[in-house]
């Protein structure tokens, strides 16, 4: 007997692609066939989305930090779960990064395409490109977009120029280190999360920290940043051509190692916190073309009551596992109309804590 739910036509490519996390039976070679999604949402009209994860894809090579591997498949858990539980929407994934032909065909073949990938070696950039050169529609940023985000460098300049508050940032000075003094936060240019990140309180300091930083990213460039005392914060935006929707501002849990490794948030922040988040990330994202979807942003809310926005994520973030468990709405859902160029009244959030941190390896319901 078939399972109760709103039926929709499945796509698939035979060994390449599947409907689901876990799996999923083969359903012939471009033909259609009948599958099942759970109740509930309001997208009505039959769609098609295609949700790829670079790094639990192999997109990183066969040796992957096990933080990040459990990182890439939570997101991918949770936003497919999101998405599957909406009338209507059938969710394609690819298993593995070598089946080129099978990306292309699918981001050819969907109505949408989310693209979850680390910003390093420009892996972001490049698959979000990839779609578009298959006559893909991108359910996130255009590559432009990602570009200048993912520099930090120039993100920088760029709210520079904007008066945007952020640390003073520059690239490093392999004799003085920075112009300004310590302490400064050495960092890859074009790096994700905490990778290669090392806090130097002073200058005989960088000599600790130089060998392992460039042992990590042997072949990257190097800033420095101004280090600013704070409350480690970030906020969530839904981005449409017709409307930027800011989500609840979450806290960043971070090691106190002076590696400011990602250990997880919580959320909700005490409210005069998160209204100077709210206000500051929208200063951000001003006037950055081509930024569209889910979009994350991390700031830092100073102790003295100064704040700083530190660098945009322009995908999905691991904030998302979070702020799903405290929205009363689907943001999934949400993300999609927003794209789609709807208007989205303000979302509504229950009201209890929540702290969120990476799963050993368990899906999320």
């Amino acid at each position: 007997m078939a399972p109760s739910g709103p039926r929709m036509l499945a796509w698939d490519i035979p060994s390449l692609c599947r409907n689901t996390i876990g799996g999923g039976r083969a359903l012939g070679r471009l033909r259609p066939s009948t599958c099942y999604a759970a109740s509930g949402g309001s997208i009505s009209n039959r769609m098609r989305i295609f949700i790829y994860e670079c790094v639990s894809a192999g997109g990183l090579g066969p040796i992957v930090p096990p933080s990040l591997l459990r990182e890439g498949r939570a997101m991918l858990d949770a936003v497919v779960a999101d998405f599957r539980r909406l009338p209507g929407i059938e969710v394609v994934t690819i298993p593995d990064e070598t089946l080129c032909d099978a990306f292309s065909t699918a981001a050819a073949r969907c109505d949408w395409t989310l693209v979850i990938a680390p910003e390093v070696d420009g892996l972001l950039r490049s698959r979000c490109q990839a779609v578009l050169d298959a006559g893909g529609r991108l359910l996130g940023s255009q590559p432009g977009a990602i570009g200048l985000t993912a520099d930090k460098l120039a993100t920088a300049e760029f709210w520079q120029e904007r008066g945007v508050p952020h640390p003073r940032t520059q690239a490093l000075d392999a004799t003085h280190i920075a112009s300004f003094p310590p302490p400064w936060v050495m960092k890859p240019r074009c790096g994700a999360g905490s990778q290669a990140t090392f806090l130097i309180r002073h200058q005989d300091d960088a000599m600790r920290v130089w060998a392992p930083a460039f042992q990590e990213c042997p072949d990257e460039e190097f800033i420095v940043q101004q280090y600013v005392r704070g409350q480690a914060a970030s906020v969530s935006l839904l981005i449409g051509a017709k409307q930027t929707l800011a989500l609840m501002p979450t806290r960043q849990h971070l090691s106190h190692d002076s590696r400011f490794r990602y250990l997880g948030g919580s959320l909700p922040l005490p409210e005069s916190l998160a209204n100077r988040a709210a206000r500051l990330v929208l200063q951000a994202v001003a006037g950055i073309d081509g930024l569209h979807g889910y979009v994350g942003v991390d700031l830092i809310l100073g102790d003295d009551g100064l704040d700083f926005a530190i660098e945009i994520n322009p995908r999905l973030t691991t904030s998302y596992i979070g702020l799903r468990q405290l929205c009363r709405e689907n943001i999934a859902e949400v993300m999609l109309k927003i794209v789609q160029g709807e208007t989205v009244q303000t979302l509504t959030w229950a009201a209890k804590e929540v702290r969120f941190g990476i799963p050993a390896f368990e899906p999320i319901p």
